[in-house]
């Protein structure tokens, strides 16, 4: 039983494909070829949609009411239309009641219609009270098609200008108004039902409506005006076999394909040319009154000047038409790309930093924790916007961003809705140049951040050398002299007053050993003081003391990093040695403010010095700035010279 119950989706195909084959070829070059093909097309669009819903949902009632009218359209309509148009020319058997079942058949078909609208999406209806509408339509049915099927005035569609079933006497106008009225109605109540249903629909519900909506609408529009000029212009006979096989498509899009296209942008589109299509023909249609006005009616300059009127009313009406469209059908993503063209302006505008690029994406998408991690080098960890490792992602969704074939970097977001994986590339694809921009400034300050540590790495090692100068000569070579000077000494004392010569001698060497150990002690000096191991404090008030100036020293005992203190004493020992040569009073100073040492060295000489390459000053700046500090020199001519190190520190 479930065997039969899973292979009879493909048998109704089979049937309906049969069964349409025949009806193509009986109807062949009897009736236009468009409106045979276009509805056999329709009716195999009916059982193969429902079939197709049916593998997926075995006992979805919208699969087996699509196979059930795909099957009966193309039964007791296409062949059978196909019979009785050629019964008529070859004379078989059948051929009147044939027709007569093509001709009476479109109305049955129409509680199929308001279930189908009722029960989509879920197979369900919306209430228990929205059953009454499909027994309005039933009772609609049973009145109208006698009404229909048995009026005289339906033999004006048969072959042979008579209806071989009609009724005298029988009120069928009567009947066919109040059943016609019924259908009518229960339509009706059944599109409200849809409206009702998408109002309240959320999530995969209402990106499912939203296609059937569409389809409805233009169903909805479509038939009414067929009927109306159904007799009028027969070319209008296709309009409800092209809706109603969009419809169809429509119908199983949304039940098994939903998120496969970007339905708000189907909609948006179709809106927006339906609203120019009137609005260009109404131009065109003007333009053509009021040339012809002047010009004469039939005239060809009216021709060719509602052309033109139209077509540049198209480039000035498509992007408003559109925007206002999109504001009405797509607010979410219009808000988003206005929020992001809005950070742009202010961009260029130099108003904004490309960096906050993050916090405009997370205002568009409406997700407080999204992150923007860039990625440098391809091997690398990707970094954050401050130029730190990003963390991991955990249970975002990463959506990769490239601009022109280069990974920039990755999107970890959380996905509100079913519309959010086709908005969120347009709003990358808007906020595309402030990524870039924030990518290279986060690459550009980490290659700075890698010079300035290089920088440290190699003034550390200097001083190392230094230290490492000072103790070798302080240990090695200084007492080496001294040792030899002692020893000479002691010569001198052995040998007593007996040779003058000889002790006049030993006095010119013991000289000379002196002055090579004050020359060491004066190199190591310079390499780094000794008092510096006492502080910095004490090692610029020796340095004061030595200088040939007044010198004025305010400092603390606080401590501070070797290395730190190593350069604010050259600092100092620079900005002395520069204003010894022509000031008469100097004033250094030593004060932290918060976690910055600030060294100043004021004098009341000429002023007038500049840092020139090679000079002392410029090593000075590069020696400060390898340790994350800057220098400044204020030396107006005639008013003396400022020099201010600040150097960052942490005690």
């Amino acid at each position: 039983m479930g065997l039969a119950i899973r292979s009879l989706p493909g048998l109704l195909l089979a049937t309906t494909l049969v069964a349409e084959a025949c009806a193509v070829g009986l109807s062949w070059g009897l009736e236009p070829a468009y409106d045979t093909l276009l509805y056999a097309v329709f009716s195999c669009t009916l059982t193969a949609t429902g079939a197709l819903i049916l593998t997926r949902h075995p006992r979805h009632a919208i699969g087996w009411s699509l196979c059930g009218l795909g099957v009966a359209n193309s039964v007791t309509g296409e062949l059978a239309q196909g019979w009785g148009l050629r019964s008529a020319v070859e004379g078989w058997p059948g051929g009147p009641f044939a027709e007569w079942i093509a001709l009476s058949s479109w109305l049955p078909q129409a509680p199929v219609l308001v279930l189908l609208l009722l029960l989509f999406p879920t197979g369900h209806l919306p209430g228990r009270g929205w059953s009454i509408v499909v027994w309005v339509c039933g009772l609609g049915v049973l009145l109208g098609t006698p009404g229909w099927a048995l009026d005289p005035e339906l033999g004006r569609n048969f072959i042979s200008g008579r209806n071989p079933y009609s009724v005298d006497g029988l009120p069928v106008g009567a009947l066919y108004a109040v059943g016609f009225g019924l259908v009518a109605v229960s339509l009706i109540a059944a599109l409200v039902a849809v409206v009702r249903r998408f109002r309240a629909s959320s999530g995969v519900e209402r990106q499912q409506m939203k296609w059937f909506v569409l389809a409805s609408v233009l169903l909805a529009s479509s038939l009414p005006m067929a009927g109306i000029l159904w007799n009028v212009f027969p070319i209008v006979r296709v309009i409800p076999a092209i809706t109603l096989t969009l419809w169809v498509v429509a119908i199983g899009v949304a039940v098994l394909r939903y998120r496969l296209y970007d339905v708000d942008l189907v909609i948006s589109r179709t809106f927006t040319y339906a609203a120019l299509t009137a609005l260009l023909a109404a131009v065109y249609a003007g333009t053509v009154v009021l040339i012809g006005a002047f010009a004469g009616r039939g005239s060809p300059w009216s021709t060719a000047g509602a052309t033109l009127a139209a077509a540049a009313a198209f480039k000035l009406l498509h992007r408003r038409v559109q925007s206002r469209v999109d504001d009405r059908f797509r607010p979410e993503r219009q808000e988003a790309l206005r929020t992001v063209a809005l950070f742009i302006e202010e961009l260029r505008a130099d108003r904004a930093e490309p960096e906050q690029v993050v916090d405009v994406l997370r205002t568009a998408l409406k997700d407080p924790g999204l992150r923007l991690t860039f990625v440098l080098q391809a091997d690398e960890t990707p970094m954050n916007t401050l130029g730190k490792a990003a963390p991991e992602l955990g249970d975002r969704e990463s959506y990769a961003v490239r601009r022109g074939g280069i990974t920039l970097g990755h999107i970890a977001w959380h996905p509100r809705a079913a519309t959010d994986p086709a908005l969120l590339p347009a709003v990358v694809s808007a906020a595309g140049l402030a990524i870039e921009m924030a990518r290279m400034r986060v690459e550009l300050r980490r290659r700075l951040d890698e010079v300035e540590a290089s920088r440290v790495r190699l003034a550390t090692v200097a001083d190392e050398e230094r230290r490492r100068l000072e103790r070798d000569l302080h240990d090695g070579a200084q007492q080496r002299l001294v040792s030899i000077g002692l020893t000479l000494r002691h010569a001198q004392h052995q040998l007593g007053t007996a040779n003058g010569d000889v002790r006049h001698t030993l006095d010119g060497a013991v000289a000379e050993v002196t002055a090579a150990i004050d020359e060491l002690r004066e190199l190591a000096h310079g390499v780094r003081p000794p008092l510096l191991d006492a502080g910095l404090g004490p090692a610029l008030h020796d340095l004061a003391n030595r200088a040939p100036v007044r010198v004025e020293v305010t400092a603390t005992g606080e401590r501070y990093p070797l290395d730190i203190e190593a350069a604010a004493y050259f600092v100092a020992c620079e900005g002395l040695t520069n204003a010894i040569k022509h000031a008469d009073r100097i004033l250094l100073q030593v004060a932290r403010c918060d976690s910055t040492l600030v060294v100043s060295v004021i004098d009341d000489g000429l002023g007038g010095a500049t840092v020139s390459p090679g000079s002392g000053l410029t090593g000075l700046s590069d020696r400060v700035a390898a340790r994350g500090g800057n220098l400044r020199i204020d030396s107006t001519r005639g008013r003396g010279t400022t020099l201010v190190a600040e150097l960052p520190c942490v005690s």
